[in-house]
Protein backbone atom coordinates (compact mmCIF):
# COMPACT_ATOMS: atom_id res chain seq x y z
CA UNK A 1 0.00 0.00 0.00
CA UNK A 2 1.04 3.59 -0.47
CA UNK A 3 1.45 5.72 2.64
CA UNK A 4 -1.38 8.03 1.57
CA UNK A 5 -3.74 5.08 1.09
CA UNK A 6 -2.97 3.84 4.61
CA UNK A 7 -3.74 7.26 6.05
CA UNK A 8 -6.94 7.67 4.03
CA UNK A 9 -8.11 4.20 5.09
CA UNK A 10 -7.66 5.11 8.77
CA UNK A 11 -9.55 8.38 8.33
CA UNK A 12 -12.42 6.56 6.64
CA UNK A 13 -12.56 4.01 9.47
CA UNK A 14 -12.68 6.90 11.92
CA UNK A 15 -15.60 8.46 10.04
CA UNK A 16 -17.43 5.14 9.75
CA UNK A 17 -17.19 4.65 13.54
CA UNK A 18 -17.84 8.29 14.45
CA UNK A 19 -20.76 8.78 16.85
CA UNK A 20 -21.88 11.77 14.81
CA UNK A 21 -24.07 11.42 11.75
CA UNK A 22 -22.13 11.48 8.46
CA UNK A 23 -24.09 14.54 7.40
CA UNK A 24 -22.77 16.42 10.46
CA UNK A 25 -19.19 15.57 9.53
CA UNK A 26 -19.78 16.59 5.91
CA UNK A 27 -21.28 19.90 7.05
CA UNK A 28 -18.26 20.57 9.28
CA UNK A 29 -15.89 19.96 6.37
CA UNK A 30 -17.99 22.19 4.11
CA UNK A 31 -17.72 24.99 6.66
CA UNK A 32 -13.94 24.54 6.73
CA UNK A 33 -13.87 24.81 2.92
CA UNK A 34 -15.97 27.95 2.99
CA UNK A 35 -13.71 29.54 5.62
CA UNK A 36 -10.64 28.60 3.56
CA UNK A 37 -12.10 30.07 0.37
CA UNK A 38 -12.64 33.38 2.17
CA UNK A 39 -9.06 33.55 3.49
CA UNK A 40 -6.47 35.81 1.92
CA UNK A 41 -2.69 36.18 1.87
CA UNK A 42 -0.62 34.69 4.69
CA UNK A 43 -3.68 33.27 6.45
CA UNK A 44 -4.49 31.12 3.41
CA UNK A 45 -0.84 30.14 2.87
CA UNK A 46 -0.46 28.86 6.44
CA UNK A 47 -3.78 26.99 6.54
CA UNK A 48 -3.49 23.21 6.95
CA UNK A 49 -5.36 21.94 3.87
CA UNK A 50 -5.70 18.52 5.51
CA UNK A 51 -8.57 20.08 7.50
CA UNK A 52 -10.65 20.21 4.30
CA UNK A 53 -11.02 16.43 4.11
CA UNK A 54 -9.96 15.16 7.55
CA UNK A 55 -12.18 16.06 10.54
CA UNK A 56 -9.58 14.89 13.08
CA UNK A 57 -7.02 17.56 13.98
CA UNK A 58 -5.02 15.06 16.08
CA UNK A 59 -4.41 12.67 13.17
CA UNK A 60 -1.78 13.58 10.59
CA UNK A 61 1.01 12.41 8.32
CA UNK A 62 3.88 14.05 10.19
CA UNK A 63 6.73 13.19 7.85
CA UNK A 64 6.92 11.35 4.54
CA UNK A 65 5.48 11.30 1.04
CA UNK A 66 1.99 9.96 0.38
CA UNK A 67 3.39 8.15 -2.66
CA UNK A 68 5.85 6.05 -0.67
CA UNK A 69 5.28 2.30 -0.98
CA UNK A 70 4.84 0.65 2.42
CA UNK A 71 5.46 -3.05 2.98
CA UNK A 72 6.14 -3.10 6.73
CA UNK A 73 5.08 -0.74 9.52
CA UNK A 74 6.17 -0.34 13.13
CA UNK A 75 3.18 0.75 15.23
CA UNK A 76 3.11 1.86 18.86
CA UNK A 77 1.00 3.77 21.34
CA UNK A 78 3.60 6.47 22.06
CA UNK A 79 6.31 7.19 19.52
CA UNK A 80 9.26 9.40 20.39
CA UNK A 81 12.95 9.56 19.56
CA UNK A 82 13.64 6.13 21.08
CA UNK A 83 11.03 4.39 18.95
CA UNK A 84 12.23 6.15 15.80
CA UNK A 85 15.76 4.94 16.58
CA UNK A 86 14.34 1.45 17.10
CA UNK A 87 12.79 1.62 13.62
CA UNK A 88 16.14 2.65 12.19
CA UNK A 89 17.92 -0.16 14.04
CA UNK A 90 15.41 -2.76 12.83
CA UNK A 91 15.98 -1.56 9.27
CA UNK A 92 19.74 -1.90 9.75
CA UNK A 93 19.18 -5.50 10.87
CA UNK A 94 17.31 -6.30 7.68
CA UNK A 95 13.72 -5.79 8.90
CA UNK A 96 13.01 -2.73 6.77
CA UNK A 97 10.55 -0.33 8.41
CA UNK A 98 8.83 1.78 5.76
CA UNK A 99 6.51 3.68 8.11
CA UNK A 100 6.13 4.29 11.84
CA UNK A 101 2.58 4.70 13.11
CA UNK A 102 1.92 6.34 16.46
CA UNK A 103 -1.43 6.31 18.22
CA UNK A 104 -0.98 9.33 20.46
CA UNK A 105 -0.45 12.55 18.54
CA UNK A 106 2.90 14.19 17.93
CA UNK A 107 3.96 17.35 16.13
CA UNK A 108 1.18 19.57 14.80
CA UNK A 109 -1.35 16.85 15.64
CA UNK A 110 -0.44 17.23 19.31
CA UNK A 111 -0.43 21.03 19.11
CA UNK A 112 -4.00 20.89 17.77
CA UNK A 113 -5.33 18.13 20.03
CA UNK A 114 -7.74 20.53 21.74
CA UNK A 115 -9.61 21.18 18.48
CA UNK A 116 -10.94 17.62 18.26
CA UNK A 117 -12.49 17.94 21.74
CA UNK A 118 -15.54 19.64 20.22
CA UNK A 119 -16.56 16.08 19.31
CA UNK A 120 -17.39 15.63 23.00
CA UNK A 121 -20.02 18.38 22.76
CA UNK A 122 -21.87 16.37 20.13
CA UNK A 123 -21.53 13.16 22.16
CA UNK A 124 -23.00 14.82 25.26
CA UNK A 125 -25.84 16.18 23.15
CA UNK A 126 -26.58 12.71 21.76
CA UNK A 127 -26.75 11.40 25.33
CA UNK A 128 -29.44 13.91 26.22
CA UNK A 129 -27.54 17.03 27.32
CA UNK A 130 -28.79 20.20 25.57
CA UNK A 131 -26.18 21.32 23.01
CA UNK A 132 -25.85 24.81 24.54
CA UNK A 133 -25.13 23.23 27.93
CA UNK A 134 -22.66 20.76 26.37
CA UNK A 135 -20.79 23.59 24.65
CA UNK A 136 -20.76 25.64 27.83
CA UNK A 137 -19.42 22.70 29.85
CA UNK A 138 -16.65 21.98 27.35
CA UNK A 139 -15.52 25.54 26.60
CA UNK A 140 -13.35 26.04 29.67
CA UNK A 141 -11.91 22.51 29.49
CA UNK A 142 -10.93 22.91 25.82
CA UNK A 143 -9.20 26.19 26.68
CA UNK A 144 -7.42 24.53 29.59
CA UNK A 145 -6.10 21.73 27.34
CA UNK A 146 -5.03 24.21 24.64
CA UNK A 147 -3.04 26.25 27.15
CA UNK A 148 -1.49 23.10 28.59
CA UNK A 149 -0.21 22.10 25.16
CA UNK A 150 1.49 25.43 24.45
CA UNK A 151 4.81 24.81 26.26
CA UNK A 152 5.34 21.25 24.99
CA UNK A 153 8.16 20.21 22.67
CA UNK A 154 5.74 18.94 20.04
CA UNK A 155 8.18 18.09 17.27
CA UNK A 156 10.80 15.86 18.92
CA UNK A 157 9.70 12.65 17.23
CA UNK A 158 9.00 14.45 13.95
CA UNK A 159 12.50 15.93 13.89
CA UNK A 160 13.98 12.49 14.49
CA UNK A 161 11.84 11.03 11.70
CA UNK A 162 13.10 13.73 9.34
CA UNK A 163 16.77 13.21 10.24
CA UNK A 164 16.47 9.43 9.87
CA UNK A 165 14.24 9.82 6.78
CA UNK A 166 11.61 7.43 8.20
CA UNK A 167 7.96 8.33 7.49
CA UNK A 168 5.79 8.95 10.55
CA UNK A 169 2.05 9.35 11.06
CA UNK A 170 -0.28 9.37 14.06
CA UNK A 171 -3.79 7.92 14.19
CA UNK A 172 -5.53 9.16 17.32
CA UNK A 173 -9.26 9.91 17.13
CA UNK A 174 -9.92 7.40 14.31
CA UNK A 175 -8.62 4.57 16.52
CA UNK A 176 -10.51 5.95 19.54
CA UNK A 177 -13.72 6.12 17.48
CA UNK A 178 -13.21 2.51 16.38
CA UNK A 179 -12.83 1.19 19.94
CA UNK A 180 -15.89 3.15 21.13
CA UNK A 181 -17.94 1.71 18.27
CA UNK A 182 -16.69 -1.82 18.98
CA UNK A 183 -17.43 -1.74 22.72
CA UNK A 184 -20.74 0.10 22.37
CA UNK A 185 -22.01 -2.53 19.92
CA UNK A 186 -20.80 -5.28 22.25
CA UNK A 187 -22.68 -3.86 25.25
CA UNK A 188 -25.78 -3.21 23.16
CA UNK A 189 -25.74 -6.80 21.92
CA UNK A 190 -25.04 -8.48 25.28
CA UNK A 191 -27.08 -6.08 27.48
CA UNK A 192 -25.12 -6.60 30.72
CA UNK A 193 -27.31 -5.98 33.76
CA UNK A 194 -24.64 -5.35 36.40
CA UNK A 195 -21.28 -3.63 36.58
CA UNK A 196 -19.71 -7.06 37.17
CA UNK A 197 -21.20 -8.34 33.90
CA UNK A 198 -19.68 -5.37 32.06
CA UNK A 199 -16.29 -6.24 33.55
CA UNK A 200 -16.72 -9.87 32.47
CA UNK A 201 -17.40 -8.83 28.88
CA UNK A 202 -14.25 -6.70 28.88
CA UNK A 203 -12.19 -9.55 30.31
CA UNK A 204 -13.26 -11.76 27.40
CA UNK A 205 -11.44 -9.41 24.98
CA UNK A 206 -7.80 -10.47 24.32
CA UNK A 207 -6.29 -7.00 24.74
CA UNK A 208 -7.80 -6.69 28.21
CA UNK A 209 -6.79 -10.27 29.06
CA UNK A 210 -3.17 -9.33 28.36
CA UNK A 211 -3.53 -6.14 30.40
CA UNK A 212 -4.76 -8.17 33.39
CA UNK A 213 -1.50 -10.16 33.32
CA UNK A 214 0.52 -7.01 33.95
CA UNK A 215 -1.88 -5.50 36.50
CA UNK A 216 -3.46 -3.01 34.09
CA UNK A 217 -6.80 -4.69 33.44
CA UNK A 218 -10.36 -3.40 33.94
CA UNK A 219 -11.19 -2.02 37.39
CA UNK A 220 -14.28 -0.56 39.07
CA UNK A 221 -13.26 2.80 40.53
CA UNK A 222 -16.73 4.10 41.42
CA UNK A 223 -19.68 1.93 42.38
CA UNK A 224 -19.52 -1.85 42.86
CA UNK A 225 -19.71 -5.00 40.74
CA UNK A 226 -23.14 -5.96 42.11
CA UNK A 227 -24.72 -2.64 41.18
CA UNK A 228 -27.02 -2.28 38.18
CA UNK A 229 -25.16 -1.00 35.14
CA UNK A 230 -28.07 0.94 33.70
CA UNK A 231 -27.33 2.85 30.50
CA UNK A 232 -23.67 2.42 29.53
CA UNK A 233 -21.59 5.22 28.05
CA UNK A 234 -18.24 4.25 26.48
CA UNK A 235 -16.20 7.41 27.04
CA UNK A 236 -13.04 6.87 25.01
CA UNK A 237 -12.93 9.46 22.23
CA UNK A 238 -12.78 13.21 21.78
CA UNK A 239 -9.08 13.96 22.26
CA UNK A 240 -8.65 13.74 26.02
CA UNK A 241 -10.66 13.85 29.24
CA UNK A 242 -13.58 16.28 29.19
CA UNK A 243 -15.03 18.51 31.90
CA UNK A 244 -15.82 17.24 35.37
CA UNK A 245 -18.97 19.36 35.16
CA UNK A 246 -20.44 16.84 32.71
CA UNK A 247 -21.23 14.13 35.26
CA UNK A 248 -24.18 15.89 36.84
CA UNK A 249 -25.71 16.32 33.38
CA UNK A 250 -24.93 12.73 32.37
CA UNK A 251 -26.58 11.42 35.52
CA UNK A 252 -29.67 13.52 34.81
CA UNK A 253 -29.65 12.15 31.23
CA UNK A 254 -29.86 8.58 32.57
CA UNK A 255 -26.28 7.36 32.31
CA UNK A 256 -25.67 4.63 34.89
CA UNK A 257 -22.17 3.42 34.02
CA UNK A 258 -19.20 4.98 32.27
CA UNK A 259 -16.55 2.74 30.71
CA UNK A 260 -13.42 4.84 30.20
CA UNK A 261 -9.77 4.37 29.31
CA UNK A 262 -8.67 6.51 32.26
CA UNK A 263 -10.05 9.19 34.56
CA UNK A 264 -8.52 11.82 36.80
CA UNK A 265 -9.35 11.84 40.51
CA UNK A 266 -11.27 15.11 40.27
CA UNK A 267 -13.47 13.60 37.57
CA UNK A 268 -13.89 10.32 39.46
CA UNK A 269 -15.13 12.13 42.55
CA UNK A 270 -17.70 14.04 40.51
CA UNK A 271 -18.94 10.79 38.95
CA UNK A 272 -19.19 9.24 42.41
CA UNK A 273 -21.05 12.26 43.77
CA UNK A 274 -23.59 11.83 40.98
CA UNK A 275 -23.96 8.06 41.57
CA UNK A 276 -22.45 7.01 38.23
CA UNK A 277 -20.55 3.70 38.17
CA UNK A 278 -17.12 4.05 36.57
CA UNK A 279 -15.09 1.23 35.04
CA UNK A 280 -11.54 2.00 33.96
CA UNK A 281 -11.06 -0.50 31.16
CA UNK A 282 -7.35 0.25 30.83
CA UNK A 283 -5.61 2.91 28.76
CA UNK A 284 -3.09 0.96 26.69
CA UNK A 285 -5.39 -2.04 26.31
CA UNK A 286 -8.18 0.17 24.94
CA UNK A 287 -5.77 2.03 22.65
CA UNK A 288 -4.41 -1.32 21.46
CA UNK A 289 -7.91 -2.56 20.63
CA UNK A 290 -8.68 0.53 18.55
CA UNK A 291 -5.33 0.42 16.75
CA UNK A 292 -5.60 -3.33 16.12
CA UNK A 293 -8.91 -2.93 14.34
CA UNK A 294 -7.22 -0.49 11.97
CA UNK A 295 -4.00 -2.49 11.64
CA UNK A 296 -6.06 -5.56 10.67
CA UNK A 297 -7.19 -3.67 7.56
CA UNK A 298 -3.56 -3.02 6.61
CA UNK A 299 -2.57 -6.62 7.21
CA UNK A 300 -5.46 -7.81 5.04
CA UNK A 301 -3.99 -5.69 2.25
CA UNK A 302 -0.55 -7.25 2.54
CA UNK A 303 1.21 -4.84 4.89
CA UNK A 304 3.36 -6.51 7.56
CA UNK A 305 2.80 -5.14 11.07
CA UNK A 306 5.34 -4.95 13.89
CA UNK A 307 4.46 -3.34 17.22
CA UNK A 308 6.20 -1.62 20.12
CA UNK A 309 5.60 0.94 22.86
CA UNK A 310 2.73 -0.71 24.69
CA UNK A 311 0.68 -1.81 21.68
CA UNK A 312 -0.55 -5.38 22.27
CA UNK A 313 -1.11 -6.83 18.81
CA UNK A 314 -4.17 -9.04 18.32
CA UNK A 315 -5.38 -9.96 14.83
CA UNK A 316 -9.06 -10.58 14.17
Amino acid sequence: MKLGDIFDLAIEQGKESDLRDKSEIAKMLEEKQKAYDEMKGNEKDSFDKEELSNPYSDTRILYGSKDKEVKRVLAGIDIDTGEMLLADRLSERGEQIDLVIAHHPEGKALANLHSVMHLQEDILHQLGVPINVAQGIMASRIGEVERGLLPLNHNRAVDTARLLDIPLMCLHTPADNVVVDYLTKLFDEKSPETVGEVIKLLKDIPEYQEAIKIGAGPKVVTGAKNRKAGKIFVDMTGGTGGSEKAYEKLSAAGIGTIVAMHMGEKHRKEAEKNHINVIIAGHLASDSLGMNLILDKLQQRGVEVMTCSGLTRVSR
